[in-house]
């Protein structure tokens, strides 16, 4: 009897497995992927275009760049937003420059330098109302292909993308299926298709200016591109620096470059020349960085593409240029650009917000005050006005009293 009670148990269990699977062959099994379209312009056209535009609404902020009285803001893979900073209560977005496929910028006097894809444009700013194009020089950054099989062409510029969202039947255990899914935000789809003299940049720089030199960096390579004459940049030199460099720092004579393993240290005596002095490896991690005479400050990141690693604060002694040693760490929330002004520390630290931070004390820096209610990712602080791009807009903050930092102004970002 047990016997048959246990043979039809099995066959029961059988005949539901053989019914649930047909059940399940049935059902329809959907998937939803967006197809992207470039929309592409003729080379000509967009050079033409590149002057001061009517002004748009902030909609993706990445790089930004302060010069005199303006922000430079960039908008990712579109161009950049000129902003009238006069007074940081009251900023006033005055223009737009379209350049498609930007998102690097630097300035040096009355020249602006952007990328567009592949080629570095200089352009003159003297009149920030009237910008106009001094040179566009090809192919000097061939890594910035476009990508989804669309190849770069020398007489055409992709400027956008049209989106479609597909969603479409999927045939189970089919094994000639394949879906290839484009997942992401625009901006990072259309990227990955691929005050002093020089102003101040943020801490997220791929371009950095000292001197009469522009220094911009790949994955893996540190370009040097002399503007002695700012309307004929030409590039003099392009080296090996490291693996999967992401940033750009410049203190004094020495370039700080953070990447996804480490820190790696230029010295420019030689300008055109730059000479590796020095590195420091860290676990895999997003990896911006800022710098002054004894220590480098450098802030790690874990859940992104750059790997695993722990949120923290490095601080690297950097007194011995040729051999730099981890000093201290502090751990964070999810840290990502930062800023330094004097003793004051400031780190965009993703959904814990803005941290600023008493670093007179290397061994023991101090929260001074903790600012929520946004998610920022790059500041640059000077002269007693941080200012912060964040996912929610552009916010500048008073911190001419440490014991009073306060919001001086927002520039919202339009969804």
């Amino acid at each position: 009897m047990k016997k048959f009670l246990m043979t039809a148990s099995i066959g029961a269990g059988i005949c539901f497995m053989i019914f649930f699977l047909q059940g399940c062959l049935k059902d329809k099994v959907t998937r939803t992927y967006t197809i992207l379209t470039p929309v592409y312009e003729s080379k000509d056209a967009v050079l033409a275009n590149i002057k001061s535009n009517t002004s748009k609404t902030i909609q993706s902020p990445g790089k930004i760049f302060i010069y005199n009285n303006y922000i430079f803001l960039n908008e990712l893979d579109k161009g950049v937003h000129i902003i009238d900073n006069t007074n940081p209560s009251n900023p006033l977005v005055k223009a737009f420059i379209n350049i498609p496929g930007n998102v690097d910028i630097a300035v040096k006097g009355n020249t602006l330098y952007a990328d567009m894809y592949t080629d570095l444009l200089s352009i003159d700013i003297t009149d920030p109302m009237n910008v106009k194009l001094l040179k566009s020089v090809a192919n000097i950054f061939p890594e910035r292909n476009y990508s989804y099989g669309f190849a770069a062409n020398s007489n055409k510029v992709i400027v956008d993308w049209i989106r479609k969202d597909t969603t479409v039947e999927q045939k189970p255990y089919n094994r000639n299926w394949m879906v290839i899914e484009f997942a992401g935000n625009n901006a990072a789809l259309a990227a990955a298709a691929t005050a002093p003299k020089s102003g101040i940049g943020g801490s997220l720089a791929r371009f950095s200016i000292v001197n009469d030199y522009l220094y911009a960096v790949d994955n893996h390579n540190l370009k040097s591109v002399s503007i002695i004459d700012p309307s004929e940049p030409k590039l003099v030199n392009n080296i090996y620096a490291g693996f999967d460099i992401e940033t750009i720092y410049p203190f004094k004579d020495k370039l700080f470059l953070g990447s996804m393993v480490g820190l790696f240290i230029f010295d420019i005596a030689n300008p055109a020349s730059p000479v590796a002095k020095g590195n420091f490896t860290h676990a895999r991690a997003c990896d911006p960085v800022v710098a002054d005479d004894n220590y480098a400050f450098v802030t790690l990141k874990e859940g992104t593409r750059c790997g695993p690693a722990d949120n923290e604060l490095n601080i690297v002694d950097i007194k011995n240029i040729s051999s730099p040693q981890l000093f201290k760490t502090y751990p964070m929330k999810s840290p990502s650009g930062l800023s330094k002004d004097g003793n004051t520390l400031f780190i965009c630290d993703g959904t814990d917000g803005l941290k600023v931070f008493n670093a007179s004390n290397v061994s023991s820096i101090s929260l001074i005050k903790q600012i929520r209610g946004l998610e920022p990712h790059d500041v640059i602080a000077w002269n007693n006005n941080a200012l912060v791009v964040a996912k929610e807009g552009l916010f500048q903050f008073d911190y001419s009293n440490l014991s009073n930092i306060h919001l001086r102004s927002k520039l919202t970002i339009s969804k």
